[in-house]
Order: C-alpha cells, then structure tokens, then sequence
C-alpha cells in the first residue's frame, strides 16, 4: 500500500510512546514556551498606540518599529533550523529564550534612556526578531526528529496553539496591566516569566537529561537543495506558508491599533483577546483531525515540512519569513497614505486567496526527501 513505506520508515525517527509521562510534561512545556514567545512578542503591538503617544510616533513610524522584528526574524530562520538540525532543537530554543526574554523585560529601559526612543525600538525589536527567529524552526525540526508521524499533528498543532493562548493572554491580561500600571508593566512581566521558563526549562528537564521525547534522532545525509525546491510540493508550501504568515502576523501587529482607532471608548482587553480565543479550538481540532486521517491510511492531511521533509524540516521551516516585513511595514504606509484601514484588509485578503490557490494546486502530502524510485525509501543521495 502506499503508507506501508511510512511505517518501515517510522522506527527512523523513534517512538513517543516508551515513556508517556516525560512526553506529556514536554508537550505542557513547550506549550508553555510558545505561549510566553507570543507574550513577549505582542506586547510591543499591545503597547504601540501608548508608547505612539507618548513618543509622539505616526502610523508610519509604528509600521517601522513593528515591522523592524521581522526583518531580525527572516534573517535566523533558516540558520536556526539548520543548527537545530544538527545539535538538537531543544538546545537552540533554550539559548534564544534566555536572551529574548531578557531583551523583552530590558525594552523599557532602552525607551526611556535613549535620546531617540523611535531609533531604539526599531533596534531593540530587530534583535528580538533575530532571537525569536529560531523558536519554530528549532521546534519543527525537534519535531520531525523525535516524534513519530502518527503524533506530530497533535503535538504541533498543541504547541503551536500557544501562539494563540500566548496573544489571548498578554490581550486580556496585557491590557488590564497596561491601563493600571502603564506600558512598562507589560515588557517587564512578559520578559522575567520568559527567563524564568528557560531557566527551568534547563535545570529541570536538559541538565543532565538524555532524550527529549523517546526516540532516536536521524543522521542527516548531504543532499541537493536545488533538486528539493525543484518538487512543486516543497514550493507550494513555502509559499502558502509565506502568505499565511505574513497576512497573521499583519493582523497580530495592527489590529490592536485598528480597534482602537475603530472604537476608542471599548476596553482593550475585549478585542485584544476574543480573536484568539475562538482560534485555540480551531488548532487543536485540526492537530487531532490530521493524526487521524493519518492513522486511517490517508495522505490528505495537513501538509507541512514535517512531514515533506522531516531530516531537514528545521531548516526548510525557515524559508518563509521574508515576507512578513514588507506586509507590516507596507499597512502602516496604506494607512497614513490612504487614512483608510479597508485598503490593509483588502491586500491581507489578496495575499491569502494566492497561497490558498498555490496550495490547492500543488501541494501533497508525500515525503520528498527519499527516493522512492526504487520500492525501498532511504535518503536521496545526489
């Protein structure tokens, strides 16, 4: 059959299942780790119509300062993933979290000593985004190498719902914070908490642990990277990936200004937080409706480089942050060009209905990192 090749391939790359209790306090960890990456990550959205105030930015010096992150984030994507994929994901994810989370709680102290606050931010959330660059390539490639098939999609979509429970909380609670205590309180709390799980993370579960999640990690051979970007499959889902990511992260960035500027007398934390909060089932249930289909024989499942190409997933989860700066940055020109926030919702919609076509018409669910030419899988050797 055609998934009989999946499975002789499944003890590659491991069993979750030997020790079911450590899985379980490493999917609740990463979870939390993800949750507080978004913390950190959106209270400069959530902060960015006070601190505009207080600094006296316009819509366009705010799409600059938004937008500087993801010009530090394309720039480590893909060298995140490619060490991830050789000394291990949860080794690089550790690092980056003790230095983002204290660059994080450090950003108010940056905006208030120095002479040009607007010059200073724009700095401070480039190096956030070098530092938060590796967090999903890293945690992809942790994934490819450590879980086996049947158990990724419910494991990425858990962890990955933390983005979600992450901007649900730091909307809520951020919010509140923010109009009790100022914006100050939102960087410092999101950034120690951040430390805090790395430090915990490393003294409780890496200091003198052996495996992650059972299993055992996949030697990666040398392979030909034009001849994988040549399957219109890898190509499909880098672009659709670009253009999902790029319209998200547009809306996380701005809707907090878009909402205020929409409806000044509502409390932020109401449209901060119902967004989100209606996405953490929508995730989950896509996990588990995509491990499913798995284990009834079927390939229509979501697709994604876990499953494309599961010994160098890190690296290729990295190919497309690129366009996310341009989308940030070129809503806040559209705004104070055209005073008009249809414009921004016009080309979020336009970007989305291109990769969704790209997807629809080329993207599988097959690995493409094997050769299967020859009735046996092992790695293309080129």
């Amino acid at each position: 059959s055609l998934n009989a090749p999946y499975n002789a391939m499944r003890p590659m790359y491991g069993k979750i299942a030997e020790n079911r209790p450590v899985a379980r306090v490493w999917t609740v960890v990463l979870l939390l780790g993800t949750c507080l990456l978004y913390c950190a990550r959106v209270a400069m959205p959530i902060c960015a119509v006070s601190m505009a105030e207080r600094f006296s930015w316009s819509k366009r010096e705010s799409g600059m300062v938004l937008g500087s992150f993801f010009w530090g984030y394309c720039f480590t994507q893909v060298l995140g993933g490619y060490v991830s994929d050789r000394v291990g994901g949860e080794k690089v994810m550790l690092l980056s979290a003790a230095a983002w989370g204290a660059m994080t709680a450090f950003t108010p102290i940056l905006a208030h000593f120095c002479s040009q606050p607007i010059v200073s931010m724009t700095i401070s959330r480039f190096l956030m985004g070098l530092l938060q660059g590796v967090h999903y390539p890293s945690l992809a490639s942790l994934c490819s190498q450590k879980v086996v098939e049947s158990e990724r999609g419910f494991l990425m979509s858990t962890v990955g719902s933390g983005s979600y429970l992450g901007t649900l909380v730091i909307g809520g609670v951020g919010s509140l914070m923010l109009d009790m205590y100022g914006w100050e309180s939102v960087f410092y709390i999101s950034g120690l908490l951040s430390v805090l799980w790395a430090y915990c993370m490393w003294k409780y579960l890496l200091k003198g642990e052996g495996e992650l999640i059972a299993g055992t990690q996949s030697k990666l051979s040398r392979r030909n990277w034009l001849r994988l970007f040549r399957q219109p499959a890898v190509c499909a889902v880098i672009v659709t990936h670009l253009c999902t990511a790029s319209t998200f992260f547009t809306l996380l960035s701005w809707l907090p200004t878009f909402f205020k500027d929409t409806f000044p007398d509502s409390k932020g934390w109401v449209f901060n937080v119902i967004p989100w909060f209606v996405a953490i089932p929508s995730s989950l249930f896509s996990g588990c409706l995509s491990d499913h289909l798995i284990s009834q024989g079927m390939n229509t499942h979501t697709v994604n480089v876990q499953d494309l190409a599961p010994s160098c997933a890190g690296a290729l989860f990295g190919m497309w942050s690129f366009l996310r700066v341009i989308m940030v940055y070129l809503s806040g020109y559209l705004i104070e060009a055209t005073n008009s926030w249809a414009s921004v919702f016009a080309l979020i919609s336009v970007v989305n209905l291109l990769g969704l076509g790209t997807f629809l018409a080329f993207a599988e669910a097959r690995r493409v990192d094997i050769d299967a030419t020859k009735g046996r899988y092992h790695n293309i050797h080129i």
